[in-house]
Parts: structure tokens; sequence; C-alpha cells
């Protein structure tokens, strides 16, 4: 039997920098193109980068939920958690380093693959993240 694959978009924003700010995750059947959920994450003041690592993390935590035994392949247009969650960049900031810690634990024996994608092709995520900062609430769909 093959693994699922599931997909993971995921996208942070913050109105100011730090500044009010939330995240979006959709999560996708990568072999049929479901949407098999949307999150939108309100972080509250927060910088653009740590928007980013929270849409992911509930992007992941969520697409694990739905399947344990799924990998992952989570596309970001940050390249700065594409680059340090697949080791190549370091981790300077305090605040970066405990969320990817957080990520790893989540992801801990899950295969996973992250990719960089261009911000136009990450427009879902970046509308639940959107949405997010225009309610100031969290949500799941």
């Amino acid at each position: 039997m093959t693994e699922r694959e599931l997909l993971v978009e995921a996208d942070g924003g913050s109105r100011g920098n730090p500044g009010e700010a939330g995240s979006g995750a959709v999560v996708v059947d990568a072999a049929t193109g479901e949407v098999l959920a949307e999150l939108g994450v309100y972080v509250g003041i927060a910088s653009n980068n740590v928007a980013e690592y929270r849409g992911m993390i509930a992007g992941v935590r969520r697409a694990l939920e739905l399947d344990g035994d799924a990998v992952l392949r989570v596309r970001m247009d940050s390249k700065l958690v594409v680059e340090q969650m697949s080791g190549r960049w370091k981790i300077k900031h305090p605040a970066m380093a405990e969320l990817a810690a957080e990520a790893r634990e989540v992801l801990t024996g899950t295969p996973v693959r992250f990719e960089w994608v261009p911000r136009l092709e990450n427009s879902r995520a970046d509308r639940l993240a959107n949405e997010a900062m225009d309610r100031r609430e969290s949500f799941a769909r």
C-alpha cells in the first residue's frame, strides 16, 4: 500500500512588523486535490516570521490529526521558514528557535518535505491568514 501524501499550504502575515498577526493553513489530499481542512490562526501582536511558523505548525498538526501516517509536503512562500526547517539555514532568533523546535517535535517520525513557492501560488493560505487578522480570532473549517 502506498502512503497517503497530504499537502500543507501555510502562510502568515502581520500588519506592521511586529503588528496584528494571523496565519492560515490549508490541508489538501495530494492525490485528489481535495481540500480537507482550512485554518485561520489569530496570533495577536507578533512578527511576520512568527506568524509564518504558527501557520505551518497549525497546518501540520491538522494534517496529522486527519492522517497520522501520511507523508507531508509543506509549501510556503516564506524562504526563512522553509530553509530553517530544511536545516539549510541556522536559526539565530530565540523565538524562531522555539517555534522550529515545536514544529520538529510535532513532526517527529513523520516524513516531511518543505518547499518554497512564489507568493501567488500560496493565495489560499494567505487569504485565511488575512481573514484571521480581520476577525481577530482563530477558526477552522
